[in-house]
């Protein structure tokens, strides 16, 4: 019984309420947002929250795995690639006296699910009423390992508490051929490949049955499938585990098979103890580098501990070959593709709290490099041009054409004219560099990014007769407006990529003179071709009224209709959908974040009261149609000194996954918002900036707020900050690393390893 008594604990969830969410019974019209919310991923293996709850005949679905990086494009016309689901490993069937235990997930006659975030593991309970004689009880968990990304793990109990019956538990692998081809099918391994992107894909696969902790060999055995058969009594305990090694090979000559048989002996060999044990140390560890912690608050400190649960999740650092989606790997909205927010709404999460990973995501971008050029060229231009959707070639993925919520066919245009998103990349790049000093990466692949990017823009960006350079024909962040001219984001973004472009070579030549010499005769990069850069960069065209210091968001704008959006408050849908399209297009109602975007990510382009002006101006104009744009806003209200309005906008952010009153999610978390919900408790709140000599704190906590904690990195030094607001007082201590300068409220302070340091924070 030792080994049972242990499953009996590990099926606990954590007991602190604030670390676990809980789902009870079944709602069909609520089902997907559940699985999106509750999905278990470790960057690698992603596997949506489906209910655990046995399955009959008639309720066939199959939980969904995602396997970072395994894209295949479908064989039709202008086909878009996306990930390619892998074959559900979770299945089981429990048959008792030959019929299905459950039929319909509204037949379990009580059940719970609980994502526990501290330990990165989802589990459930239930009973199963047959009749008065007969009661049945469930528990679950579930996990992919944080230790072992390959790793998957299913543990289940199942208990006759009333009754004497004939039971047939059955575990299979179900959905085997979703969009893959298969190689090889045996009792403990399948092989598969994908239809046109030669990847491969194996799934190794070992489980077991014990009775009151005896051991029960199968009485059948087939493809991935196995069966045990016995006569149930009351008290009678059965432990199901199950392990899985899943491996993704990028090369058709590659058998990924024999790796996925030998990672699946490793956990063999340690033992279910030892994968869960492995398991929650890795998280454990997570939890310690990444936690924020929230006094006098606990619905902000359950959104801040969701919101970092699926960041952990999120990234391999690995895997330099992948990224992270606009979903991650928790839905297949958007097929999987890498956007902006990676770079804008992620990465500087990353950056301070796992540099690791900053750097794998920012490879992925180096890898694609060549694609990005490609597309630059093909447009007619220089340097590197990022795709707007990118998968895992780095090749332009976004559809052409797509059917909008009117039923109409709309041509997409982001896919040619959202272009900021090589700017984008360049910022995260330089913003990695600066945090942790990562020399080897800027000159072994940044810097060749922030080249390429300088030079994109400075073709890109033309001279005309009025004297200025000008970028005409992109989309901003503000979607609604397209085909635009001199987009003030765009356009200063740019400038600021040029600009980065040539400190990066001043920075090469001065520092590594052999690797510019190497890299600029590679680039066929000159003297004459630099002062163009300049030139540029001096001349962009911004949008900027020196009078009033407002940012015109876009040649023309401020000439649009003027809408009041406060007529349209309680709307359910898009604004677009309920003015209409062209009435949309032709007003200056905001999608989301654009001038205020550029506030958040280069607030020194602002003149001193200028950066309120802007926002006040575009505050109110902005619908917030993107799940990334209240975040930036609360972000920037939150500098400002309006921590009230930054907590409505915080608490409107969450609600995107974790409210009922839509189906935003059933596609999958987003991502990206979560990450700006740590951006706004972090750069908004805590006030924290980087300069080159330290780190900036200068916080404005909400009024309900008794204190405020979290952990950074910065030049590779680990340190812990806590904002005492009743006390009026900073708490900032250096767990590693040398001695640094903490700037608070404009005063600079020395950290050292051997003393904490205290600082009075109130105002005169």
């Amino acid at each position: 019984m030792t080994r049972s008594v242990a499953m009996e604990h590990i099926l606990e969830p954590t007991a602190d309420p604030a670390w676990v969410l809980e789902s009870e019974g079944y709602d069909p019209l609520r089902e997907s947002n559940v699985e999106s919310r509750f999905a278990i991923s470790n960057g690698f293996l992603g596997i949506r929250g489906g209910r655990s709850t046995t399955r009959g005949a008639r309720w066939v679905v199959p939980a969904r795995t995602y396997v970072a990086g395994l894209f295949d494009t479908p064989g039709a016309d202008r086909a878009v690639p996306g990930l390619v689901p892998a074959a559900d490993w979770l299945q089981v069937r429990i048959l008792l006296s030959g019929a299905p235990m459950v039929h319909h997930p509204g037949d379990v006659s009580s059940h719970r699910m609980t994502l526990d975030m501290r330990r990165g593991a989802l589990l459930s309970q239930g009973h199963h009423f047959k009749s008065p004689d007969l009661r049945v009880r469930v528990r679950t968990l579930r996990l992919v390992s944080l230790s072992e990304r390959a790793v998957g793990l299913q543990l289940i109990q199942f208990e006759i508490e009333e009754g004497t019956l004939e039971v047939t538990f059955e575990a299979a692998f179900e959905g085997m051929n979703l969009g893959l081809v298969s190689e090889q099918i045996e009792q403990d391994l399948g092989v598969w490949r994908t239809q046109h992107s030669g990847k491969g894909l194996a799934m190794a696969t070992a489980s077991s049955l014990r009775i009151d902790g005896h051991d029960l060999p199968p009485a059948a055995l087939g493809q991935l499938k196995s069966s045990w058969s016995w006569t149930a009594r009351p008290g009678q305990l059965v432990c199901f585990e199950r392990a899985v090694a899943i491996v993704r090979s990028d090369t058709e000559a590659l058998n990924p098979g024999t790796e996925a048989r030998e990672k699946l002996g490793l956990a063999r060999h340690v033992g279910w103890r030892g994968v869960v044990a492995a398991h929650e140390a890795a998280w454990a560890s997570r939890w310690q580098s990444s936690e924020v912690e929230v006094e006098g608050d606990a619905a902000a400190q359950l959104v801040l501990r969701f919101a970092l649960y699926h960041l952990n999740s999120a990234a391999n650092p690995a895997d330099e070959r992948v990224s992270i989606g606009a979903r991650a790997l928790t839905g297949d909205v958007y097929h999987g593709h890498v956007f902006w927010d990676t770079e804008i709404f992620l990465l500087p999460f990353y950056v301070l709290t796992w540099p690791d990973a900053a750097r794998a995501l920012l490879m992925y971008r180096f890898h694609t490099l060549d694609a990005a050029r490609a597309k630059a060229v093909g447009m007619g231009w220089r340097g590197a041009l990022y795709a707007w959707e990118s998968a895992d070639t780095g090749v332009e993925t976004t559809p052409e054409q797509v059917i909008a919520p009117d039923h109409r066919v709309i041509d997409v245009l982001c896919g040619k004219q959202e272009q900021h998103i090589s700017a984008d990349v360049a910022y995260a790049v330089w913003q990695y560099w600066q945090a942790t000093g990562d020399d080897e990466f800027l000159r072994d692949a940044g810097a060749e990014i922030i080249l390429e990017t300088g030079r994109f823009w400075s073709s890109r960006a033309q001279p005309e007769a009025d004297g200025y350079c000008h970028i005409r024909g992109v989309i901003g962040p503000d979607e609604y407006h397209q085909n635009i001219d001199d987009n003030a984001f765009t356009n200063v973004m740019a400038r600021w990529n040029i600009r980065r472009a040539l400190d990066v070579a001043a920075l090469l030549r001065e520092r590594w003179p052999v690797c510019w010499t190497r890299l600029s005769s590679r680039l066929g990069l000159d003297e004459a071709e630099l002062k163009r850069w300049l030139d540029v960069a001096e001349t962009m065209a911004t949008g900027l009224d020196p009078e009033t210091g407002l940012f015109e968001q876009f040649a023309g704008y401020f000439a649009l209709e003027d809408i009041d959006l406060t007529n349209y408050a309680g709307r359910s849908v898009p604004i677009d959908i309920v003015i209409g399209r062209e009435r949309t297009q032709k007003s200056q109602v905001v999608k989301q974040a654009d001038v205020v975007a550029l506030l958040c990510l280069l607030p020194e382009e602002f003149a001193h009261g200028a950066a309120a002006e802007n926002f006040r101006y575009y505050e109110p104009r902005c619908s917030h149609g993107s799940s990334l744009s209240p975040a930036m806003h609360g972000l920037v209200a939150a500098r400002l000194g309006d921590a009230e309005m930054a907590l409505r906008f915080f608490r409107q952010t969450a609600a995107i996954d974790l409210s009922d009153t839509h189906v935003a999610i059933d596609g999958g978390v987003h991502i990206g918002a979560l990450g700006g919900i740590w951006m706004l408790a972090v750069f908004g709140f805590a006030g924290l900036s980087l300069r080159n000599d330290g780190i900036v704190i200068d916080a404005k906590l909400p009024a309900g707020w008794r204190s405020l904690a979290f952990g950074v990195q910065w030049r590779r030094r680990h340190l812990r900050i806590r904002i005492d607001q009743d006390k009026q007082r900073l708490e900032a201590t250096l767990e590693s690393g040398e001695p640094m300068i903490l700037v608070v409220r404009d005063e600079p302070h020395e950290l050292r390893r051997d003393q904490a340091l205290r600082v009075f924070t109130g105002r005169p």
